[in-house]
């Protein structure tokens, strides 16, 4: 009897000891629980201290926009949504900016400026957009909203890939441009144009995740079989195929309609929408994709351990021989609103939404836009054992 008191005694202490070890101090106050990731997982990101926001928004740039015809404050106002790539011994992330034009969320106009930077920090950032609208083509679909929320990749000879959203304040299209210096883009028009007779080019779509891999210690774009393939979609994710990285064809699933990949999840983190984040990448485990999923407002659908209506970061993997097969999926975030500068701005309920990944000197440099005001990073160090953000004390 003695001795199974004993052990009862010495399991207790083991639990609690164990449960101890997984609390850890939450940003801001507040305890929570250490979030241990799968080994097919990405991170975890950690925060550089004091780096962040690595770019916000600044009145002393001006820009002569053609369509008003006059000069701008191209980025006073707000500055997110960061793509990011490597080229050289440099990481360039492109960011949204908008100006002052409107007041509200979608109501004024965005345009993509460039910033260079030697160590993923550090920002030197060029006077005046890169991608913006224009007296072109383009114009009925990216005046006046303008461009949003880009997506880059690069293939193994140099070309740069960008997907983006044109925003004519009607319908929201998912486009792309290429170019060989980040700083010259030439416009494609709509992804799905000419798919399926022009099925496609009226769809409210955004967010294309051109599917990449590591090679050579560089981040290129990959084929899948002998087409290149891209996640996409905002509400649900969905996917395209190309033969030439500028004109895709959606998947459609036996009744003809746009094939599911991932949806939202009642109770989830991502209950309310689930949208493709930075360009999915190849692994030994299978095909990575991070998105960004936001928790439902309504009580009874929303997930109660994260505040409502908050942007946070999920992790899906898919199989390498059938691109449209789940593998396994993350229940909680990986990365979630935690600081302060994440839960100011246009989106006070909290705001994490991830758009740049790149692989730089044998790190992983996380870039998204913080409550939709300003842009920040985050690192995963393979080496390290690292976990992801910590999830609350309820869970």
């Amino acid at each position: 009897m003695k001795f199974f008191l004993i052990l009862l005694y010495s399991l207790f202490c083991f639990i609690s000891m164990s449960a101890n070890d997984l609390q850890v101090k939450e940003g801001n106050g507040g305890d929570g629980m250490q979030n241990i990731l799968p080994e097919w997982a990405l991170g975890g990101f950690v925060r550089p201290a004091g780096a962040n926001p690595v770019i916000r928004p600044i009145t002393s740039t001006k820009f002569y926009c053609p369509m008003q015809k006059q000069v701008v404050n191209w980025e006073e106002s707000d500055t997110f949504n960061p793509a990011a790539v490597v080229k050289g011994d440099n990481i360039y992330v492109i960011y949204r900016a908008e100006d002052n034009s409107g007041t509200g969320i979608g109501k004024r106009t965005s345009r993509l400026g460039l910033a260079e930077s030697p160590d993923g920090i550090t920002m030197c950032r060029r006077q005046v957009p890169v991608m913006y609208p224009d007296e072109d083509y383009m114009k009925k679909y990216e005046w006046p909203g303008g461009c949003e929320d880009p997506r880059v990749a690069v293939t193994e000879d140099g070309l740069y890939v960008m997907t983006y959203t044109s925003w004519n304040r009607e319908k929201a299209r998912l486009c792309v441009a290429t170019s060989r210096d980040l700083i010259t883009w030439k416009k494609h028009g709509p992804a799905f144009e000419d798919a399926y007779e022009g099925r496609f080019l009226n769809i409210h779509c955004k967010a294309g995740s051109i599917v990449t891999e590591i090679k050579n210690n560089k981040q290129v774009i990959s084929k899948i079989g002998n087409v290149y393939f891209m996640y996409w979609g905002e509400h649900r994710i969905w996917a395209a195929t190309s033969e030439n990285l500028t004109d895709w064809k959606p998947i459609l699933d036996e009744n003809g309609e746009l094939r599911t990949v991932i949806a939202p999840r009642r109770g989830y983190f991502d209950s309310a929408l689930t949208e493709c984040g930075p360009p999915a990448i190849k692994t030994n485990k299978g095909i990575l994709l991070l998105y960004n999923g936001k928790n439902q407002n309504h009580d009874d659908r929303r997930d109660r351990r994260f505040t409502a209506g908050t942007y946070s970061a999920g992790q899906v993997l898919m199989d390498l021989d059938d691109p449209l097969k789940v593998i396994e999926r993350l229940d909680v975030p990986f990365f979630r609103p935690l600081e302060d500068f994440e839960k100011s701005g246009q989106y006070v309920d909290g705001t994490v939404f991830i758009e740049g990944l790149v692989y730089f000197k044998r790190k992983w440099y996380l870039y998204y836009g913080c409550a939709d005001s300003q842009v920040s990073v985050a690192i995963y160090d393979p080496e390290k054992d690292t976990p992801g953000d910590i999830l609350p004390q309820s869970l």
